[in-house]
């Protein structure tokens, strides 16, 4: 399929994955499963409570996180990534890699740039 830039949808996928706390976010739940909010929280200590809960109405705005709630009391609340958001599993593993091969090339550099 040929892709013409400015058909491009990039925007548009970033527009969902953007942030510090959104693939964090996502990762926990691909890969740890259904979790409630205090358990996410304690897996991100430095995310806000403020942040957490804004991060995952987005997601859930989306369809890429569901949210579920008892009716008991205390009310217990357990969010997990919906069949249409684990597919993004193969774009956060790709972006991982890359992040660690750029991370890998950024030190080479400046190693060759110290020796010279």
């Amino acid at each position: 399929m040929e892709k013409k830039p400015e058909l491009c949808r990039v925007e548009d996928a970033l527009g969902i994955l953007v942030g510090k706390w959104k693939p964090i976010i996502l990762l926990n739940l691909l890969q740890e499963g259904t979790k409630r909010f205090s358990e996410l929280k304690r897996s991100m200590p430095a995310i806000t409570q403020k942040m957490l809960t804004n991060q995952l109405r987005e997601l859930e705005a989306e369809d890429i996180v569901m949210r579920k709630v008892y009716p008991q009391v205390p009310p217990k609340v357990e969010y997990s990534i919906t069949e249409y958001g684990k597919s993004l599993e193969p774009i956060l593993e790709a972006m991982h890699e890359w992040g660690v091969k750029h991370t890998l090339h950024k030190m080479e550099k400046e190693n060759q740039e110290n020796i010279q």
